[in-house]
């Protein structure tokens, strides 16, 4: 189990699989960081249309709501802090 805030590195499809339902099943909002190495898991940058390095993207409730591409810092801890705060305001 990841604590907060804790990088996850997913090297199999069924890796990838399992953190992304622990992600789904959780009833308290947290973030959950998993780091998928495309060149080893092609199947699932496929599926989640992955097309440039770094991808973030925000996924709730199993559906993509927010994607950052590139090495954009300002603009990931900004998208961060805006699922964050809507998640604990609802």
């Amino acid at each position: 189990m990841a604590e907060e805030g804790q990088v996850l590195g997913v090297h199999t499809v069924d890796a990838w699989n399992e953190q992304l339902q622990k992600e789904l099943a959780k009833k308290i909002p947290t973030v959950t960081f998993l780091k998928v190495d495309v060149d080893e898991l092609k199947s699932v940058a496929t599926d989640w249309a992955v097309e440039a390095m770094p991808t973030f993207m925000f996924i709730k409730e199993g559906k993509i709501v927010d994607k950052v591409v590139g090495t954009k810092k300002d603009e990931l801890q900004q998208t961060i802090a805006k699922h964050i705060s809507s998640t604990s305001s609802a």
